[in-house]
Parts: C-alpha cells; structure tokens; sequence
C-alpha cells in the first residue's frame, strides 16, 4: 500500500530534478567512479564504523541506479516500482524501530558517497536526520597546489586528534586557529568530554546563525563560527544561553559576511586625496571638544625599542594637534588584562583607541565590537576583521635599501640578518634585505637568526661565532640599551657595534595622518560601500618609512642609496621584481614580474641567498609563540 511518504518524498525529488534541469546542473546524485580511477578505491583509509553528516553525504560510489535518485537522494521512481514498495518498507521500519544498520561509503574530500545503503540515507533525509553511522573508507587526493587541497589535508590532521568530521573551514590555517582557541596544541587528542561539548556549542552556534541569516551566506558554519569564536571566546558558547549566542552572533554579523570574501582584505598602500576643507572651516573657530586619543602598549619603552618608537610617535602628535587632541599612553598592557585596559581607555573618555602591538589584536576586537562608536587600530598586518582596521609600515622598503649598502660594503664576507618574529611583514624584510645583498654583491650570503630564539645577544653571538660582522638587526634599540646591543645596520668591532644605517618608521607621521582622516572623516568615508576588512600598508611614498645614515658610511654608498630611495617613493624601484628564486632554486616569479602586496604580505618562503630558516613553534620565546599565534605566516602558523 501507497503511503503518503513516498508520495511527498517523490515530490521532492521532482522539484529537485526540475531545479537541476533548469540551472543546468546534473539532475541525479554524481558517481565518485565518474571522477575517481578504479585503483584508487583500492587505497583507500579504513575509518571503521563512524557517525557522519548527513548533509556531507552527496554521492553513490559508482552510477548504478543512481537514476532512482534525484540529486538530493529523494525517490524518482514511479509507485508500481518494487524500488517503491522497498523504500516504504524501510520507511515503516525506521518509524517502528529506527535504522540501526550502518551504511557503507567512501569519503573523498571530506564528502562521502554511498556504496551500501542509497535508501536507507533517503529515508532518514527525508525525515531529517542529521548524521547517520557508516563504515567510511577515506580515498586522499592527489597533493595539488591549490587552496581546496590544503584545507582538505589539514581537516584530515584535525580528524586525526579530533574525530570531528562535521566541522570544514574554506581557508587554510583555519584548523590550527581553532586549535589554538581551543587552547590545545595541533595534534593534540581530543577526549569524549572534548567532542560532546564542542558539538554543543556547535549546534548552539548553528542555530543561532541559521537565525540572523546564516543560510544566505557562501561561507561555511565553520568560517562563522571560527569568526565568533575571535571576538568572544570558546567558553561563551558553552555559557551564554542559545537567546544571548543569537545576540552575539547579530553583534558580529559583519565579521561574519566578511568570511564569504575571496580576498576578504583591502589593502591601502598610501593615504588617500583627502577633500580640502571649506573657506569657512578654516575661518571660524573650532569649538569641537579635544579628541582624546589613547596609545595602548604591550611594553615600556625603556626596555622596548618597538614600545619606544610608537611613544615617539605619541610625542610626535601632540605636539602638531597641540590643544585639539589629548593623547594618553597606557603600558605594559599585557601585564594585566589588556581588555581592562582597554576599558579603562574608554572609561576616561577615549573615542580613539591605537594598540600597537599584535598581541592586543584579541582584546582590541573585543573592545571595538563591544563600543562601536570608538575607533579602534591595531598594529598589524593582514588582518581580516571589519570592526578594527589595522596599520602597518612597508619596511621592506627600507630593508632593501639596507642591503644594497651592507652588499657594497661586505667584500668577500657574508652577512648576518636578525630578525624578530616569523610574522606577516618581517619575511618580507628577510628577502628584501637579502635582495638588496645580492643586488651589489651576487655572491654575498645572508645568514639569518631570530632574536625569538634566545634573546638578541644571543642571536648576535651565534652570529660573531661565524666571524661575521656585518649585522641587520632591530630597527630600535631599548631606550636602556642604547650603544650595547645592535640595531640598523651596524658594524660589530672590538669596541661595541658601529651603526651604519638604520630603517626607520616615522610613526608620528603615520599617525599624524591617520588622526587627519579621522577628524576629517574621511576616516569613515572609506568604509562606504566596501565589506572588506582594511588594512593601512603605507611605506616611503608616505613619507612614514625611510633611511638614516652615519657619516661612518662612504659617500658614494650614501648617494647610492639616496638614488634608491626616491626611486622607490617615485615607484620606479621595485625590490621584489622577477626573476626570483627560493633556497631550493625553484622559481617564485618570472623575468619582468612584480610581487602584489599581498604575495609579498602572505610571504612565507626565503631567497636563494639566504642560510637559515623560519623557526619552529616549540623554539620561540613565550612572547614569540603568542606573537606567531595572532600574525605568524602560515609556516609557523601550520606547526602551531
């Protein structure tokens, strides 16, 4: 006997079956043999017996019968069928005792196509289930060099610790990230407890999203709730009721959006033609309140060179806004709760808030998600959230610069490189110093520390050890460090380290404009018709990077250099200009080509020239590893 299951199921499969027809798609669920080689099935992983989303479930393993099937597994076939009277005998039986038989498939790419049981996953969809048990056999893709591929590989390495297969992300490191909010290690199991409270939270996540509109969107659960997850933490899932995580979820829906972005960051590279202001603005009298504007630091000053350059900056402000702006400086943030200290920002009437290091990203999202009428920057660079913008400095510029003096100057010697953090930006200095060596000076090599790995001095030393000299170190030394430790270009002798040349970011001028355009609001204007995340990457052309030199360095070095700094402000010198070459000699970029900026943000590969490497996790300092967790470039990022 007909039951009025089959007969709604039926409808829809023929509504599927129309709306494949009409966008032009495959009408009936895809065969994995149709793309797979037959001896690739023969390889596969044997998972055992799993509990697997059913909405991951989108195949068969081979075309047989798959025309009994519209594309969403409901059922085509006619009622006089014995096909029929099969799926409603299973019908009846999943009512009276539930399907308990696991299925059987094979998952390729984190999608599952089903060998034993096309029914059985008809049935339950049809009632709404939302996982079934199966013996999964994995089939790995082929390695490619694409985005897909790696995203899939490091899904398999969180299943691995995890057992979570219904959890996928589009961007690769997304995994790693969440491990890291998570506070666990990659590679670090997971137990019973660990999966039913992440699962939780999940479905709490899920539902929530699903609220204010998830559906719409072309970004995964998994990029949304990864999103979320930056602004107010893990455990408010598992403590916020579903009515609070739906408010949540509603206060962050930009940052959300921002997801579904393939290029998810607009990259400002220099200050934008500001509108000149009116005669009338300028003849009357301003009667605006002061802007009050915080600078929030990880360090003190005196024993920061990095702390110390952005106070200059401060100083710098002040002075040319006089009595229009108050600015206020807030240190050693870290040694507290920065999120507090942020607040108190706020509390004493901050409506601009500068957070100069990467490592206050966390709380300062937090903050400006929390007080949308007050502008929050951090210092940092690639960076793809909407409620903060973020500014950083193309030193690269300058390290270029900085290598063509020290390959002019090294003769048969090599040069030493130390570096800070493996983080978005400083590869780039790496290899533009190391271009600019090889530029003068082909065979020079340039032998790369990190001041993470032990402290400066002791970067330094391993240096000395090499017999060479020739150092680029910090661009600042610690106020209370001056003359001891090197910094710039410098050259180590018997009596302490010689400063040659020093790369040098103006902050003052950096944040002189941007305070500009805030008061301008040109600031705001940015904004306008754009769902992207901006990020500020000004360099020589905006007067906020350049060179200073010692009257040690010879002249005709000096004008050489001078020729090279206004052929990069005037964008005629480029450093990253093809061809060029990794430390294995392979190709990174043709004869006559360019880097983009964001091929040179993104970059995690070092020159021909260069001995050394990035370091591993588990070998940097403390503030090493929580600076990398934040802004690492996705080498470290994948070991974190």
């Amino acid at each position: 006997m007909l039951t009025p299951y089959y007969t709604d199921a039926q409808k829809l499969a023929q509504k599927e079956f129309r709306r494949c027809v009409s966008a032009g798609q495959h009408p009936y669920p895809p065969a994995l043999d149709a793309f797979l080689p037959a001896e690739r099935f023969s390889g596969g992983v044997d998972l055992g017996i799993v509990q697997i989303p059913m909405e991951f479930i989108v195949g068969t393993r081979t075309a047989m019968r798959t025309n009994a099937f519209a594309r969403n597994f409901m059922p085509l076939m006619s009622f006089d069928t014995e096909f029929a009277e099969k799926w409603q005998s299973l019908c009846m039986a999943h009512l009276d005792e539930g399907i308990r038989d696991p299925i059987k498939v094979y998952e390729y790419m984190n999608r599952y196509y089903v060998e034993e049981g096309n029914k059985r996953v008809s049935v339950l969809r049809f009632f709404g289930a939302e996982s079934v048990d199966a013996h999964v056999t994995r089939i790995l893709p082929e390695p490619r060099d694409d985005r897909e591929t790696a995203v899939y590989f490091e899904f398999v390495e969180f299943y691995r610790s995890s057992r979570v297969n219904y959890l996928e992300f589009s961007k690769p490191g997304s995994y790693a990230r969440l491990q890291q909010l998570l506070g666990k290690s990659v590679g670090e199991m997971w137990s019973d407890d660990d999966r039913m409270a992440f699962h939780a939270a999940f479905c709490y996540f899920r539902q929530a999203y699903e609220a204010n509109g998830g559906k719409r969107l072309t970004s995964t659960v998994g990029d949304a709730m990864l999103a979320y997850m930056e602004v107010f933490g893990y455990q408010s899932l598992r403590q916020k009721s579903a009515a609070e995580i739906k408010r949540s979820v509603a206060q962050v829906w930009e940052e959300i959006t921002l997801q579904q972005e393939e290029t998810p960051i607009d990259v400002k590279l220099s200050p934008e033609a500001e509108k000149p202001e009116g005669l009338l603005s300028k003849v009357l009298p301003r009667t605006e309140k002061p802007l009050k504007v915080a600078f929030i630091h990880d360090k003190n000053p005196a024993l920061s060179g990095w702390t110390y350059g952005h106070e200059l900056g401060r100083e710098h402000v002040q002075r040319v806004f006089g009595d229009q702006i108050e600015t206020a400086a807030y240190l050693n943030a870290l040694d507290a709760d920065p999120g507090e200290v942020i607040e108190q920002a706020v509390a004493d009437g901050c409506s601009v808030i500068f957070t100069t290091s990467p490592r206050l990203l966390p709380a300062s999202l937090r903050a400006a998600v929390d007080h949308p009428k007050i502008t929050v920057l951090n210092c940092s660079l690639n960076m793809s959230h909407r409620y903060i913008r973020t500014y950083y400095a193309r030193m690269y510029e300058a390290k270029f610069i900085a290598g063509v003096i020290a390959g002019t100057l090294c003769g048969s010697e090599n040069v030493g490189y130390i570096c800070d953090y493996p983080i978005f930006g400083q590869v780039a200095g790496i290899n533009a110093f190391a271009l600019g060596v090889q530029t003068a000076n082909p065979r020079a090599r340039v032998y790369l520390e990190w001041s993470s790995v032990g402290g400066v001095e002791a970067a330094a030393k391993r240096l000395t050890d090499r017999d060479i000299r020739l150092i680029s170190s910090q661009d600042l030394a610690r106020l209370a460090d001056r003359g001891k430790s090197p910094f710039g270009l410098s050259v180590i002798t018997e009596n302490g380290p010689l400063n040659l040349a020093m790369p040098l970011c103006q902050w003052g001028t950096y944040y002189e404009a941007l305070i500009r355009r805030i008061r301008s609001k040109a600031f705001q204007n940015e904004y306008t018709g754009s769902s992207k995340a901006l990020n500020y990457y000004w360099g020589m052309s905006a007067g906020v990077v350049e060179m200073r030199y010692s009257d040690k360095l010879p002249d005709s070095t000096r004008k050489l250099a001078g020729l090279l700094e206004k052929s990069i402000r005037a964008g005629i010198c480029e450093p990253f200009r093809g061809p060029l070459y990794d430390q294995a000699g392979h190709p990174v970029l043709g004869k006559g080509q360019s880097l983009s900026p964001e091929q040179i943000i993104d970059m995690c590969w070092l020159n021909e020239n260069v001995t050394g490497s990035i370091p591993a996790y588990e070998d940097l300092t403390d503030t090493g590893k929580a600076t990398v967790g934040i802004a690492g470039v996705m080498t470290s990022k994948q070991e974190k």
